[in-house]
């Protein structure tokens, strides 16, 4: 593991470019795991000064791929790189990079969505939630197919404090779909406004700060690719569990062309579904014509609040899933058809 301290200014020593290394090591993107390469060191460059003073940082790569962000933060003077990298194909080439920063790059084969990253980095790194974020930044130009889990998953840790956030508020500077990073980013009332967007603003200080045109990339995606910098807060604006605010969020928003009291009734089993959802409304001063879009970050925290305190007063209610229980009528009422065949009726 490098040492910390200060440093003498880096730079990576001349190298083959990263479209002669893909030459060199025949490497195609893989449209099965949504690989697009970027090759645009310019662009690289940009994403890592987005990301923040790395000088002497500590830094998680995530999916690198040919390694074209990879040297761009290791040209940002960092203390010390980590790359998780799933496919085998790129390991050489990052062990070329690996070899020409002697002590900088520590490269890992295996998935970033089990990867364990709470002992990855010295113990003095860690900070109090309520400091300054932690000298630890995550960096990724990440597939699209695991983009989305793998955000949930990094909320999920923010919300608990732990995975890369046992350090702290820890930063994270990633790249989504175009239309994924205005999701994250969406106000009130926008029409990308969305589960993520509020399971993000309610965790984080969320900027989609840049867009990448689709032609930087090799393949060319179909869309292009939003860069978007996530800083959790101190205090999060909904002060319960994640799981139960994702439930809320998620009920609120799968008929989100229809009035809100529509989705947040299926929080409720049908037989006291009207009475429920209308007792929620009112404690959590929401107006039922609102659409799932037209709710602010406030309001999810009143529902979520007065949703705990119902799930308190009625211990099952949290597990019930309407899903489930249309499943069991549908079966019933199959059964009862049947019986009716075989009865002759």
């Amino acid at each position: 593991m490098a040492a910390s301290g200060n440093l003498s200014s880096f730079r990576l020593p001349p190298l083959p470019t990263i479209r002669e290394l893909i030459k060199l090591f025949r490497l195609q993107a893989a449209k099965q795991l949504s690989q697009n390469f970027l090759l645009d060191l310019r662009l690289t460059d940009k994403i890592v000064r987005k990301a923040g003073n790395l000088t002497n940082a500590y830094v998680y790569e995530v999916g690198p791929g040919p390694g074209g962000i990879t040297r761009s933060i290791l040209n940002a003077n960092v203390a010390d790189l980590l790359v998780v990298e799933k496919d085998t194909r790129f390991i050489p080439g990052l062990q070329m990079l690996s070899d020409a920063a002697p002590g900088k790059l520590r490269i890992v084969h295996g998935d970033v969505l089990t990867f364990k990253i709470e002992k990855a980095f010295p113990e003095s790194l860690k900070r109090h939630w309520e400091d300054d974020p932690p000298n630890i930044h995550i960096i990724g130009n990440l597939p699209f197919n695991v983009s989305t889990p793998l955000i949930i998953k990094w909320l999920e840790n923010v919300s608990c404090r732990d995975g890369p956030f046992t350090y702290g508020r820890t930063q994270m500077t990633l790249t989504f779909q175009k239309e994924v990073a205005e999701r994250l980013t969406a106000t009130k009332g926008s029409k990308q406004r969305s589960r993520l967007s509020i399971m993000a603003q309610y965790l984080c200080s969320v900027e989609h700060i840049f867009t990448i045109p689709g032609q930087a990339f090799v393949p060319k995606p179909e869309v292009d690719v939003g860069v978007v910098h996530f800083t959790p807060l101190i205090r999060p604006k909904i002060e319960q569990p994640f799981k139960l605010v994702e439930k809320v969020v998620q009920n609120a928003f799968q008929f989100r062309r229809k009035y809100c009291h529509h989705g947040l009734g299926m929080l409720f089993p049908a037989a006291q579904r009207l009475e429920s959802t209308g007792r929620l409304l009112q404690l959590a001063d929401v107006d039922p014509t609102l659409r799932p879009t037209q709710l602010s970050v406030l309001h999810f925290k009143n529902l979520c609040d007065i949703y705990r305190k119902m799930c308190d007063e009625d211990p099952q209610l949290f597990a019930y899933n309407f899903r489930e229980e249309l499943k069991q009528s549908r079966s019933r009422n199959q059964t009862k058809d049947s019986d009716r065949e075989s009865c002759g009726l």
